[in-house]
């Protein structure tokens, strides 16, 4: 049998809409990596713009070539086995996805910072993967269109399937897999399927198997990485680990640690410490935190207290178990299942004074009627993830708004005053200081600390009076002693934090 006639005969076992099923799961595997992507890359660089454009950008470019070379290589040789061989080695470099996160991810993160970092990541680990499912397109649009009349509606209906696919596998990706499944096994089922199909079209399309030497190297290399890629997937976790899953927006861990002497328990969202207990103590573990307790000096009758960001629900539950006049505590958090993590594992007592609620705080702070005596927004999981909407002018406004009478608003910020990189805490500065006229400024660590440290704005409420810092031991440094000449104001409409948090870095 000729060529031809074996590529048709084979064409009409297959079906006349079996390869757009196949370029609708190649469509929708780029988006899968595209989608799980920025969840690979954000523990060690961030959830900023420059991971989200690196990914973008590589993996656009790697579907460009993709389509290109895979027009040229069809051209070149139009045939079924060539194409399903493609699918075979995306399926693989698919699963080196996998292994290449567990082995050279951490030594990147390590080694590069979070302007070069993105890119050079993507490069290593999206790449290849893409441009190969980039060359399918071409190379079916080659395969279908028999008369140069129809080329037109072939090519129609090859990007409609692959962008539908593309579609489905970002709504898949986004709304169930990563909230059931993880990344990992995410990324390892969609290697493994990749690998079946090209396996199952290369069975199809052999002539001659037992003799083929580049199938049996493939079928050993595909095995090897398989059982690296599972040996990853199914890891043991040490002993100390008592949880990991990843949820919505980020891996999730909870561990035993020694702190400062003590038995302690952590909660890690990837590798940011979020909140923790002591285990044998009711104190908090981390410094930061404590300046909750700043309302018994400026507001001691309060009653009703917001927490913005629950983590691992410390302050709330610190608040509740003291005597004091508060009757009401709020709690935003947008990750669904630390609430429940908080009750099980971080002692959080469960009453009829706390509230839960499952959204992101700026969007609670615009729809309640609700006025706090107390809020504290704890927000920032680390330099790498700062959501923006809680940094500008127009946010502050807000939480004023939602203040009563003798309210105060404590934000929790990371930065440094002196070296290249101060204008970030300069810029939160000068933008908290344009709605809150009483601004204090608390370094956590020290106030002679030149090294990134926590700060702690306290504002208060418009009319409030004043507090004499004098007698106190934790004194604030007052804004108006600060040059905030270069410092941006922060709004909606700018709102550059990515570029300020980078030259922390450089």
């Amino acid at each position: 049998m000729s060529q031809k006639s074996h590529r048709e005969s084979l064409m009409n076992f297959l079906g006349k809409n079996f390869l757009l099923f196949i370029v609708f799961i190649t469509g929708a595997a780029v988006l899968v990596i595209e989608v799980t992507a920025t969840r690979i890359l954000a523990p060690y660089f961030g959830n900023t713009l420059f991971t989200i454009s690196s990914i973008i950008g590589v993996i656009l470019g790697a579907l460009s070539l993709g389509y290109y070379l895979g027009g040229v290589l069809a051209d070149r040789h139009p045939r079924l086995s060539v194409f399903f061989l493609l699918i075979l080695a995306a399926g693989l470099f698919s699963l080196l996805i996998q292994l290449f996160s567990e082995t050279f991810l951490p030594l990147l993160g390590g080694m590069l910072g979070m302007k070069v970092g993105p890119p050079v990541a993507s490069l290593i680990l999206f790449f290849v993967p893409s441009f190969l499912l980039g060359m399918m397109s071409p190379f079916v649009i080659k395969l279908k269109a028999r008369e140069l009349k129809k080329i037109g509606k072939v090519s129609g209906s090859v990007f409609f399937w692959s962008t539908l696919g593309s579609i489905a596998g970002s709504f898949l990706t986004g709304f169930f897999l990563i909230p059931h499944w993880g990344i990992s096994r995410i990324i390892f089922y969609t290697g493994i399927l990749l690998i079946i199909i090209g396996l199952f079209g290369g069975w199809l399309t052999r002539k001659n198997p037992a003799k083929n030497r580049f199938q049996i190297f493939s079928l050993f290399l595909i095995i090897v990485v398989f059982a690296f890629s599972l040996a990853t997937l199914f890891r043991s976790l040490p002993k100390s680990i008592l949880y990991q899953k990843d949820g919505l927006y980020s891996q999730i861990t909870i561990e035993n640690i020694q702190w400062q002497g003590e038995e302690a328990r952590f909660l890690y969202l990837d590798r940011s410490a979020e909140g923790g207990i002591f285990l044998e103590s009711d104190e908090l573990p981390f410094a930061y935190t404590q300046y909750y307790s700043l309302y018994k000096i400026v507001n001691p009758q309060a009653e009703k207290a917001l927490f913005l960001g629950g983590g691992a629900y410390s302050n709330p539950r610190k608040i509740l178990l003291e005597k004091n006049n508060i009757q009401r505590v709020d709690v935003v958090e947008i990750e669904p299942v630390l609430y429940s993590l908080a009750q099980q594992y971080f002692k959080l007592p469960v009453g009829t004074r706390l509230f839960n609620h499952l959204t992101d705080g700026r969007r609670y702070l615009q729809e309640t009627s609700q006025r706090y005596d107390l809020i504290f927004a704890d927000v920032y999981s680390s330099l790498y993830s700062i959501p923006i909407h809680f940094t500008t002018q127009e946010f502050f406004a807000l939480a004023e708004s939602r203040l009563a009478e003798n309210g105060l608003f404590l934000i929790n910020i990371i930065g440094r005053l002196e070296g290249e990189g101060r204008d970030l805490l300069l810029s939160e500065i000068k933008t908290f200081h344009l709605i809150f006229e009483k601004t204090y400024l608390f370094p956590v660590a020290s106030p002679d600390r030149q090294k990134l440290q926590n700060y702690i704005f306290l504002g208060l409420k418009n009319g409030s009076p004043g507090i004499d810092w004098s007698g106190e031991q934790k004194k604030p440094i007052n804004p108006r002693d600060l040059n905030l000449r270069s410092a941006f104001i922060l709004t909606d409409d700018f709102v550059p934090v990515e570029y300020l948090t980078a030259q922390l870095f450089d």
